[in-house]
């Protein structure tokens, strides 16, 4: 069991990455678990940026996240999730990878849930490719936004920049809860390298647009 607690203080911005892929190993009658727990304060920022996670040979693998937000805070998070190879290039063939982010909004009222955003990779057979369950597909990239800015035209120009990788890829938007409003973006591709890219150039739309900043460029390797 891995807990990581983050708090953002108001006003502040906090760039979180990892120092290199989570792997994720053998789990025979259990599994690895990460819990995390975000706190922002009003007008805070977060970018959450980890390496891709790399689920191995039976493999069970458990991430839960509970995201406590002010109405005018701002988080963007991206996720790569990719299975692990053999030397001969054969699949290996984890059992469980799930993702479940709570995502709460803290106003005067109190707080309330925004999004439940629940992703369990389960292999029907062990069979990570399988029709139906991944479409053909190997590697799972996701983004997560929230923010005050987020709306409908922002979904449709990160819909079109997704469109120029390949990577099949579909954007929704939640409800608007105090004025702030969530939205993700999941991307199926065969490729770690290819849903990098796509993620990098979205939250670099972000960063330009609300920001003024360069994309990201965090020069690991």
């Amino acid at each position: 069991l891995f807990v990581v607690e983050v708090g953002v203080d108001a006003g502040a911005d906090l760039l979180l990455t990892t120092q290199s892929a989570t792997k994720v190993y053998r789990t025979p009658g259990s599994f690895a678990e990460q819990r995390m727990c975000v706190r922002l304060g009003a007008g805070a920022r977060l970018e959450l940026m980890p390496d891709q996670l790399i689920a191995y040979r039976e493999a069970s693998y458990r991430q839960n996240s509970r995201f406590s937000l002010h109405p005018t805070s701002s988080v963007v998070m991206a996720e790569v999730i990719t299975p692990g190879w053999s030397p001969d290039g054969a699949s290996f063939k984890y059992e469980e990878v799930r993702l479940r982010n709570e995502i709460w909004i803290e106003s005067d009222s109190g707080a309330k849930l925004l999004a439940l955003d629940n992703l369990l990779m389960r292999p029907p057979v062990n069979d990570v490719t399988g029709m139906g369950f991944m479409e053909g597909f190997s590697h799972l990239g996701s983004l997560v936004v929230v923010d005050p800015r987020v709306d409908q035209g922002l979904a449709d120009d990160l819909d079109r920049i997704s469109k120029e990788f390949d990577a099949y890829t579909g954007v929704s938007l939640t409800a608007t809860l105090a004025g702030s409003t969530g939205l993700v973006l999941r991307s199926l591709s065969n490729s770690t390298e290819e849903l990098n890219k796509l993620l990098g150039a979205c939250t670099g739309v972000l960063r330009e647009r609300w920001f003024g900043q360069a994309p990201l460029n965090l020069r690991k390797y």
